[in-house]
């Protein structure tokens, strides 16, 4: 896991706030290895979700540099970047955004489909992971007739489905209980152990969050590393 993945170096992002600007985040570093686990941490308001919509290349900042292994992502066009987010991302929010009117079969295909693989490797992968996150049984089902932690579930298989290097979670177990909260970080960690595949999840749990390799704190639009609550 000492091998990096994710730079970012300087980043500033700023939003308009009335007459002024306010500073979201301020010169922020971070480097994430490949396979590593961590929790990025804060209040309310602190940029959390910015600095995630960044690093998922779903948002741009105003300054700085982001390099995905040897990629500078800051120098990809609109059309580079959709591909790329696709082939080595994976996103998972608090909500699920399954689309209603598809089965979980067809929500989780959907990543696959601007690639248009045809030898069947990518329906091998969705039936291991369906059956691995325990829901393969509801597959020809519609979101509105899956619980929400089983929604949850799919939308962590859709975000895995195509391979992705780095998985990014936004407040995943924000709509779940306390049981299903735990069982969908546990399931995260035990496909990073499985697959290799890097995990930064945004949390406001300090149980979720002591699970991870590395904790680090947004404040004042900086990262900063505790070393107190990271006991994985």
């Amino acid at each position: 896991m000492d091998q990096k993945m994710l730079s970012l170096r300087r980043i500033t992002k700023t939003y308009p706030s009335g007459n002024d600007f306010r500073k979201v985040l301020d010169e922020l570093s971070l480097e994430v290895g490949k396979g590593e686990t961590l929790a990025i941490v804060g209040p309310s308001g602190s940029g959390k979700t910015t600095l995630l919509n960044i690093i998922g290349t779903l948002d741009k900042p105003d300054a700085g540099e982001l390099f995905f292994e040897a990629s500078d992502l800051m120098k990809m066009d609109s059309g580079q970047l959709p591909d790329f987010r696709n082939r080595q991302i994976g996103l998972v929010f608090q909500l699920h955004h399954l689309l209603p009117q598809c089965t979980l079969w067809e929500n989780v295909l959907i990543p696959t489909l601007p690639q248009k693989p045809k030898n069947g490797a990518v329906e091998k992968r969705a039936e291991m992971l369906l059956k691995r996150t325990g829901i393969w049984e509801q597959r020809f089902q519609r979101p509105s007739e899956l619980s929400g932690g089983e929604c949850q579930r799919a939308a962590v298989v859709r975000a895995l489905i195509n391979q992705p290097s780095l998985l990014l979670a936004d407040e995943p177990t924000g709509a779940l209980d306390h049981e299903n909260a735990l069982k969908l970080i546990n399931l995260l960690l035990e496909l990073n152990q499985e697959q290799g595949t890097a995990l930064v999840v945004v949390t406001h749990s300090m149980e979720i969050a002591r699970k991870m390799d590395k904790v680090y704190e947004l404040k004042e639009g900086k990262l900063f590393l505790n070393t107190e609550i990271a006991f994985r």
